[in-house]
């Protein structure tokens, strides 16, 4: 049996699977699946799986029901059409938050009824609901994801994230006024319309439909405290998911932090972004994390107390490419943002040479005004046989608009992927 830590991943077993959601008692809880597309939505409104609406596609997922402490799921995903591209497993709560919640777990059970995984949920809040797990479509096979994100706004923030229409009361609307005939447009979803850009920009570029992994680099070094105090750092992250969202053919983003020394972070997707960012995306000044969750709460454990000091490029580098040189697949689009104080780029010029013959591409993004050392060079690095890396720098990331950004962020990208196809690296 395996056991999961939030963002990890593993293969699932052949033929049907139990999905169990299990609770010591006291709290009354409600497990449901949400079978989402490519686009990241619900087909339809028959999507969603729950006491309710107990099953889906014939069958191929099915409300168990259960007994107080557990409910279960059943999945046969070699039934389930290829427009369905991941189940999401989640809980929602009757009443109160998940915060009171005690010995929650989502056990993967094989065919035989044996436990192949368990993600045990070791720390939750506010949420109303969670998102447990996700089963999904890899390589063309299947693997279960430990999630362990959610909502405190419950079915709501479902319902937004992947397009299920839920009524919580479902009583006849009253005929509108003429005032209320033609309503306003409801405001766009700027997640909707950046990964808009993204596909619009790669189409320009002759990529359109591009298949690729995407890799967040983050600098955590001390010159970057003002950066994560005022948000800059989050509102980043916010627009690199939808990249990974339209070319990372399960959605996901890879995630790094460095400083003088670097940490894996969970993999990343569009619909975990507030939580994601909540729980990573902080700076350490003496005692104190910037910026500060609600509340003057902390995060607890703290995964990144020893990511701290200056900056080692070549640890986090080193890292990256042991990471996928074991993970062999898609070639692999670096986004590694960095405030500069660069002080190895004899150890950088080393790394990036010898990688030129490995499937990734390093997009560097400057964040401010320092010395950027090799990175402001590598249109002129000798000695590799693919140009694989390009450099930019931004002044103030949050006034260059999404569509410069995009272009400049994907600009070298493309040129690079029909470069290392021709000489089989890609």
């Amino acid at each position: 049996m395996t056991e999961l830590l939030p963002g990890a991943n593993v293969a699932v077993p052949s033929g049907s699977l139990d999905l169990v959601v299990r609770w010591s008692c006291g709290s009354v809880l409600d497990a449901s699946a949400v079978l989402v597309g490519a686009g990241g939505k619900v087909r339809s409104d028959a999507d969603l799986v729950f006491y309710n609406q107990p099953e889906a596609e014939g069958g191929a997922v099915r409300h168990q029901g259960g007994t107080p402490g557990r409910q279960s799921l059943l999945l046969q995903p070699e039934r389930l059409p290829a427009g369905v591209e991941r189940v999401v497993i989640a809980a929602t709560l009757d009443d109160g938050s998940f915060a009171h919640v005690r010995d929650l777990a989502l056990e993967l059970h094989d065919a035989d009824g044996a436990v192949a995984a368990v993600f045990p949920v070791r720390s939750a809040g506010r949420e109303t609901l969670l998102l447990l797990g996700e089963v999904y479509r890899r390589q063309g096979g299947w693997r279960l994801r430990a999630l362990g994100q959610g909502y405190d706004t419950g079915l709501a923030g479902l319902a937004a994230d992947f397009g299920v229409a839920v009524d919580d009361e479902p009583t006849a609307a009253p005929a509108p006024t003429p005032a209320e005939a033609a309503p306003a447009a409801a405001p766009a979803d700027p997640v909707s319309l950046r990964k808009e850009i993204v596909r619009v920009n790669l189409a320009k570029r002759g990529a359109a439909g591009i298949r690729a992994r995407v890799a967040l680099v983050l600098d955590r070094s001390g010159s970057m405290r003002p950066l994560y105090n005022g948000g800059t750092v989050g509102r980043l992250v916010e627009r690199m998911a939808p990249v990974a969202a339209v070319v990372d053919d399960d959605g996901s983003l890879d995630a790094w932090i460095f400083a003088d020394h670097c940490a894996r972070l969970p993999e990343l997707r569009v619909p975990e972004l507030a939580g994601w960012i909540e729980r990573n995306v902080y700076i350490r000044a003496g005692h104190r994390q910037l910026p500060e969750l609600p509340n003057g709460r902390s995060r607890v454990p703290d995964y990144l107390v020893d990511v701290f000091g200056g900056n080692n490029e070549p640890e986090v580098i080193r890292d990256i490419l042991d990471y996928y040189a074991e993970r062999p697949g898609d070639p692999v689009l670096v986004l590694f943002f960095s405030d500069g104080g660069i002080n190895r780029s004899r150890q950088i010029q080393e790394l990036l040479t010898r990688a030129a013959s490995q499937p990734l591409f390093w997009q560097f993004i400057g964040l401010g005004k320092s010395d950027y050392g090799i990175l402001e060079r590598f249109d002129t690095l000798p000695g590799r046989v693919v140009d694989n890396a390009g450099f930019f720098q931004v002044d103030d990331f949050d006034r260059i608009t999404d569509a410069e950004l995009y272009d400049r962020l994907l600009s070298e990208f493309p040129q690079w992927l029909a470069e290392a196809r021709r000489l089989g690296i890609a």
